[in-house]
């Protein structure tokens, strides 16, 4: 094959002197293919961040450790209390009605999500960098992404087993002929099923909208724990379907609880006012003044912290509420229940007193 020449220069140098079509090139970097982007990528869909940084509950350093044991004795009395409950009403056969039933619900649901939250906490107090990864290993292990999906599952349980147990309080004391027939062990169990159901799809609604979020450089989380506001602040895209998400599943699953609460009560209440006898009367609010206690510390601290868009309203006062609703509620509703109610306390003495040492 002939050498191609054209005056004088060679094909070999010919091919260096002739330009590239525009637009065409092999450069990675100029293309965005760089290895460091594709390594940030990795996480979710869009996502550039693989790790978060958890601010602390105070920036002072002298309250860290009395904090840690604070919430260490927290969550201890709140696994002895809760087990304890759960324990006790499965063991004694006289607690096996519907308001026990939804109580030893209510006590399962308040240990798993302050266990979601509180063992993170007591290894920030003690850690210099407060770190917590995208998803987590295996998307199980100190993941915000899973913090955030159980910790959403948790409380909205919560929200529906407060509202199954003021039902079952209105049809004790408004229809107490009917109790057994309208609280059957079949409709118990579809009002609980009902109720993980709607905390199932409200955790997968706000856990999917946060997937598709990107986070790019800012991974500090004004939060103590992987929250939806928190979170939401930090994201570089619109988080208009985000907010309209949380709106919408705060609407449905703080008020429409809280209206059928109100509900049951505005009628027990005016049931109660029929009552004629003061010992009556006395004995019908004393079923209900545990639970009343109860909705109204869960209801208010979590009304204050979503049913407002997340600009407004300081941050602090969000990590102050939700102190409330994640670690102080989840700790005094085996207390409530177990110091006010008779039937409790005396199975309590004879657990004890049945065991021989």
């Amino acid at each position: 094959m002939h050498s191609l020449r054209i005056k004088g220069i060679k094909a070999s140098e010919l091919e260096v002197a002739v330009p590239r079509p525009e637009g065409k090139t092999n450069d990675k970097k100029a293309l965005g293919f760089s290895g460091d982007r594709k390594k940030r990528m990795a996480p979710g869909k869009g996502s550039f961040v693989t790790k978060f940084i958890l601010l602390e509950l105070t920036n002072q350093r002298d309250l860290q450790l009395p904090l840690f044991f604070l919430f260490l004795g927290k969550y201890m009395l709140t696994v002895l209390a809760s087990l304890g409950l759960i324990i006790l009403i499965a063991l004694n056969s006289q607690l096996h009605t519907p308001m026990y039933f939804f109580l030893f619900n209510l006590s399962f649901i308040g240990l798993c999500y302050s266990s979601v939250l509180t063992p993170k906490i007591l290894i920030n107090f003690t850690s210099k960098k407060n770190i917590i990864s995208y998803l987590g290993i295996l998307f199980l292990i100190w993941g915000c992404m899973t913090q955030l999906y159980f910790f959403c599952f948790f409380v909205i349980s919560e929200c529906y087993v407060l509202t199954s147990m003021a039902y079952d309080r209105y049809v004790a004391i408004c229809n107490p002929l009917l109790y057994n027939i309208a609280m059957s062990p079949k409709v118990c169990s579809s009002l609980m099923l009902a109720s993980y159901l709607m905390a199932f799809s409200g955790a997968m609604a706000h856990t999917g909208c946060m997937l598709r979020l990107t986070f790019c450089d800012a991974n500090t989380i004004n939060h103590y724990f992987c929250d939806i506001h928190p979170l939401l602040q930090l994201s570089c895209t619109s988080t208009f379907i985000n907010e309209l998400v949380v709106f919408f599943m705060a609407g449905i699953n703080i008020i429409v609880p809280s209206i059928a609460i109100f509900v049951s009560y505005g009628l027990i209440f005016c049931n109660i006012f029929h009552i004629i006898s003061k010992e009556g009367r006395s004995k019908a609010l004393s079923t209900c003044s545990s639970h009343i206690i109860a909705v109204s510390l869960f209801f208010g601290s979590m009304s204050f912290m979503y049913l407002k868009p997340s600009s407004a309203g300081s941050v602090d006062d969000r990590r102050i509420s939700s102190v409330f609703y994640t670690n102080v509620v989840s700790m005094m509703n085996p207390l409530i229940y177990s110091f006010r109610n008779k039937d409790v306390k005396t199975a309590l003495r004879k657990s004890i007193s049945g065991i021989q040492f």
